[in-house]
C-alpha cells in the first residue's frame, strides 16, 4: 500500500522533524546491542540537572509478533505486545505497565488503500477513548482525532488536518487544541543532493489572536555530518550538530539562547547514541 495514506499523526510531522527532531538540551547516552535472533538490547542514560535517569529496553521478535519490555530507574516496568497481521493490514498492540494495574491499553491500527484508522481504548473501568483517521492519498490527506475521558465525560482532543506531499515540499494546515489554534507548515528541499531542507511552522490562536512561528533549516554538510538551526519569535535561537562517527552511531551536540532573556544563559546539550 505504497500510495495509502498515512496515519493523522504524521500529518505535518516532516516540517515538525525538521524544526525539532534531535535538539536536546541535556546530557544523553544510549547503547544499542541488535541481534539476528531477533532479540534486541538498549539502555539509555539521560543526566538532566543534578538528576540522573535510565532504562533498559529489550525487544523480542518472534515471526509476526513483537515484544517489548522497558524497565526504568525507579522499578516501573513497561511492556508491549504487538501482533502484525491479525487479519489483513491490521495491527494490534497490548500495552501495560507494572505496578500500575490501571495501565492497561489496546490499540488497533487499520491501514486501507484510501485509510488509516488508530483507535486506543485504556483497559480500566473509566477508560479513555481515542480515535483518529485519515482518508486520501499518499500525497494529499485528510484526518481527524478524538480523543474522550469516560471518567470525566468530556472530550481531550479534537484536532482536525490535511496534509499535501511531494518528494521536494510538504504542506499542511492543523485544527488544534480542541479548536483553539490554527497550525500552519511547510517544509522545502532546496538541494537534494546536499540534504538542504527549509521548514516555517506558524500558530494562530483563535481564542487570544496570538501569533506565534518558528523557521529552521537543515543541511548536510558531508555523507556523515549534518547541521540545522532554528528560530523562534519568542527570541530563541537554537543549532545542531551531528556527526555520524562510525557506522549507525552518532554524536549529536545541541544549544539554544534566548535573546530576550534578563540574564541569558545558553542551554547545552550532548547525545551519544552508540550502535555496534
Amino acid at each position: 500500500m505504497d500510495q495509502s495514506p498515512a496515519p493523522f499523526s504524521e500529518i505535518g510531522r516532516r516540517a515538525r522533524d525538521l524544526l525539532t527532531k534531535d535538539y536536546n538540551y541535556d546530557q544523553k547516552f544510549s547503547f544499542s546491542i541488535p541481534s539476528s535472533s531477533g532479540v534486541g538490547i538498549t539502555a539509555t542514560g539521560v543526566k538532566k540537572d543534578q538528576i540522573f535517569v535510565g532504562d533498559i529496553s529489550t525487544q523480542y521478535k518472534l515471526g509476526s509478533t513483537i515484544v517489548d519490555v522497558k524497565v526504568d530507574t525507579y522499578s516501573n516496568v513497561s511492556t508491549k505486545v504487538t501482533l502484525n497481521e491479525v487479519f489483513r493490514s491490521a495491527k494490534v498492540s497490548l500495552g501495560f505497565n507494572i505496578p500500575d494495574h490501571k495501565s492497561g491499553k489496546l490499540d488497533v491500527q487499520y491501514l486501507h488503500q484510501h485509510a488509516a484508522i488508530n483507535s486506543s481504548i485504556g483497559l480500566n473501568p473509566s477508560p479513555l477513548l481515542e480515535l483518529s483517521a485519515a482518508i486520501g492519498s499518499k500525497d494529499l490527506a485528510l484526518g481527524g482525532e478524538i480523543g474522550f475521558n469516560t471518567a470525566s465525560s468530556s472530550f481531550t482532543k479534537c484536532n482536525a488536518g490535511i496534509s499535501f506531499n511531494k518528494p521536494d515540499f510538504s504542506a499542511a494546515l492543523m485544527l488544534t487544541d480542541k479548536g483553539q489554534a490554527v497550525k500552519a507548515s511547510y517544509v522545502h528541499s532546496v538541494d537534494p543532493a546536499s540534504g538542504t531542507e527549509v521548514a516555517a511552522e506558524m500558530i494562530h490562536r483563535l481564542s487570544t489572536y496570538e501569533n506565534s512561528f518558528s523557521i529552521g533549516s537543515a543541511h548536510k554538510v558531508d555523507p556523515l555530518t549534518s547541521v540545522k538551526t532554528r528560530f523562534s519569535d519568542n527570541g530563541k535561537v537554537a543549532m545542531l550538530y551531528q556527526r555520524e562517527w562510525r557506522p549507525k552511531s552518532l554524536i549529536t551536540f545541541s544549544a539554544e539562547y534566548d535573546t530576550k532573556a534578563k540574564n541569558p544563559v545558553p542551554k547545552l546539550g550532548l547525545a551519544l547514541a552508540l550502535k555496534p
